[in-house]
């Protein structure tokens, strides 16, 4: 590759368009900081939240046993599962290390780790979180928005600045 590549195409990248994301070690990270805890025994690992469109790319990390939530999505989901496994009480088969996922939009699904389980997930989550009791009726939301403002205090709180959010957004 010729030396002057970056000036060869710097000419046709568009004067607004957003900085790239790069992590190089987006699953495991040197430093444990960059993985916000969002319930007991989970964490996520965002590697982009994206506010204009609305959706966020993360690693979900789940060590302890149990119901994580019933809920469903407006938009779809993808997720591919890096390691352990997971389910979903309506289904009959089980997420393992290299099970690719999609969800279409309104489906109601309750995920699960059984005991001596663990996992680590990757999901693109377009639009919201929609919490569901046993009935499927709301009990909460979260979205891009709920996302940002909780890695925002969590890196505050371990010392990376509220502001170290702002790499992960576009």
């Amino acid at each position: 590759m010729p030396d002057n590549i970056e000036r060869i195409y710097s000419s046709l990248v568009p004067e607004d368009m957003k900085d790239e994301l790069y992590w190089k070690d987006g699953l495991n990270p040197e430093d444990d900081r960059l993985w916000v805890p969002i319930g007991p025994g989970r964490w996520s690992r965002p590697l982009c939240l994206n506010v204009s469109q609305g959706y966020w790319v993360h690693f979900i990390k789940v060590t302890e046993p149990g119901i994580i939530s019933r809920h469903r999505h407006p938009a779809p989901v993808h997720g591919f599962v890096v390691e352990g496994k997971w389910r979903y009480l309506e289904r009959n088969w089980e997420a393992t290390a290299g099970s690719y996922l999609y969800e279409p939009p309104g489906d109601v699904h309750t995920l699960v780790v059984d005991e001596g389980d663990s996992m680590i997930t990757l999901f693109h989550n377009t639009g919201a979180l929609l919490y569901c009791d046993e009935d499927g009726e709301i009990t909460g939301t979260s979205d891009v928005f709920d996302r940002v403002k909780t890695a925002r205090n969590h890196f505050e709180e371990v010392g990376l600045g509220a502001d170290f959010v702002k790499n992960f957004i576009r």
